[in-house]
């Protein structure tokens, strides 16, 4: 009898990047629920401060005279962050290049509805806060929690047709993108010109590293870590870094997946020569022909493709849920919450998740298709686009993320921000899988039509 692992019988069935991708996305989201809802307990019991205290315990990192000093909460945050930014790099890359963005027919919906799912929520955020002091904010409703929206997606099974889980990817894919790029470009406050060079310098030795075909993963990680700090020190924030040095990370075997075939067999022909043993165990030669068929697999997988399966179940189980307990534990008076639900940066927030996601994903998606600039998912119905666009609304990880950076040294704002982003989250996520449930027009269980709509 063979004994499993935690989800080693589960992974052991997956056959395909894409069917291992989506496996993580759920684990995160159920783990990254169980931690959300831990970090509020925390919060909201006699342990608050304890809890308090630990995220704001100084680490120190010195080396001679130079230091580095800061807080649990901020390693977390521009530090084992940058690992979560790497994978969504490589997610995007691996996207782009063989996936869903990789054909423009295919492509244009999720791009088009993307980009209206940041647009109309940062729009009506602003029009909530323009003259307020929360304005800065109106890139917090932009993003959309990839985990969260898939897991609530699968928890529907059959009711979903495959190509509609596709295009949620896609869209969430870009939705990081450009994510990613507002946080580069508008929540930078000073850039030290001498660290950004020098760490322009550090991505460009990658890159050197990439068209020169090293494909040794260490060489890139030491770069990268240098590229990291550079980053940390330039004033961009840090985690951007994690997204740059993904798209320099090889994404071409080092041998042509024919020749590979070629060459195993020859082994395997080599290895059946030796007879079995009565013990099972392997003749020396035989040892050596495994060693060689293992490398010959390593070559004809891509650095870029063996770090992202690497990557997905510590970033699942590790980084994504120490991000959520340190970012999720709010102190909710129930006494005032009322109150601070009702403030224009907690409105903004709502209406910006839940309104603004619904009328930039539903409404560009259906403008898209009526103008036969696009056409829908294989067997989807524009009433399940609409169930997605709610799920577009749960924003959970990014919006947060987002939201530290926005309202920086302002508690009260990240407060109200956070009480919008998991109220708006939680209604979002509810109403979308409901109405896929059970309202959905569920073109599944018709009849074969690949026309229909």
């Amino acid at each position: 009898m063979k004994f499993y692992a935690p989800w080693e019988k589960t992974f052991n069935k997956i056959s395909t990047p894409f069917e291992h991708f989506i496996h993580a996305q759920t684990t995160t989201g159920k783990v990254l629920m169980l931690m959300t809802v831990f970090a509020l307990m925390l919060a909201n019991t006699p342990l608050a401060e304890n809890y308090e205290y630990f995220f704001h315990t100084k680490i120190d990192l010195n080396v001679g005279s130079w230091q580095l000093s800061h807080s649990i909460h901020y390693w977390i945050n521009d530090g084992l962050m940058t690992v979560f930014f790497f994978l969504i790099g490589l997610e995007i890359k691996r996207e782009i290049l063989v996936g869903e963005l990789s054909d423009i027919k295919v492509a244009i919906l999720p791009i088009l509805a993307a980009i209206g799912g940041m647009v109309f929520p940062a729009l009506i955020y602003l029009s909530v806060n323009i003259d307020g002091p929360g304005v800065s904010g109106w890139g917090i409703p932009m993003a959309t929690d990839i985990a969260f929206a898939i897991s609530a997606l699968i928890l529907l099974g059959k009711r979903v047709p495959t190509a509609l889980v596709t295009f949620l990817v896609a869209l969430a894919i870009v939705d990081d993108l450009g994510a990613v790029l507002v946080i580069a470009i508008f929540y930078t406050d000073q850039i030290q010109l001498v660290p950004l060079a020098l760490s322009i310098v550090a991505f460009l030795i990658l890159v050197v590293f990439n068209r020169f075909g090293i494909h040794m993963i260490l060489p890139y990680f030491v770069v990268g870590v240098f590229m990291w700090f550079f980053m940390l020190e330039s004033g961009v924030h840090a985690t951007i870094a994690g997204i740059i040095s993904a798209m320099a990370i090889p994404s071409k075997p080092k041998q042509a997946p024919f020749s590979f075939v070629k060459d195993a067999k020859k082994l395997l022909d080599k290895y059946n020569q030796y007879p079995t043993c009565e013990n099972h165990m392997l003749h020396e030669d035989q040892k050596a022909i495994l060693i060689n068929l293992q490398d010959r697999i390593d070559a004809v997988g891509s650095p870029a493709s063996r770090l992202e399966q690497v990557l997905h179940l510590p970033v699942a189980l590790i980084v994504i849920p120490l991000f959520a307990l340190a970012n999720a534990g709010i102190a909710i008076d129930f006494n005032h919450i009322s109150s601070s639900i009702i403030e224009p940066v907690s409105i903004g927030i709502i209406l910006g998740l839940i309104l603004g996601k619904v009328l930039g994903i539903f409404g560009i998606a259906w403008l898209a298709i009526k103008l036969k600039i696009a056409k829908l998912p294989y067997q989807s119905s524009m009433s399940q686009i609409f169930g997605v666009a709610f799920l577009g609304g749960i924003g959970f990880t990014m919006s947060i993320f987002v939201a530290d950076l926005a309202f920086l040294n302002t508690p009260e704002l990240i407060f109200q921000a956070k009480i919008g982003i998991l109220s708006a989250s939680l209604l979002a996520g509810l109403f979308g899988f409901l109405w896929l449930k059970y309202m959905a027009k569920d073109l599944t269980r018709l009849p074969h039509n690949p026309n229909t709509k």
